[in-house]
């Protein structure tokens, strides 16, 4: 098993990286840029939560 163990390592960062390198890919297909846009803006166009004051 510890001959193993450094295949294993090497082998679930590249994984890692390529998982992580297809989600960036993904996030920036034009097709997918106006979901991400509107989603982006859905945090600016709650309500307040607390009413302002009038002066």
């Amino acid at each position: 098993m510890q001959h193993l163990a450094p295949y294993l390592s090497a082998t679930a960062t590249i994984l890692g990286i390529l998982f992580f390198l297809g989600i960036v890919w993904w996030a920036w297909l034009p097709k997918n840029q106006p979901a991400l846009h509107e989603s982006a803006q859905l945090p600016f166009d709650l309500p307040d939560e607390f009413p302002r004051e009038q002066p």
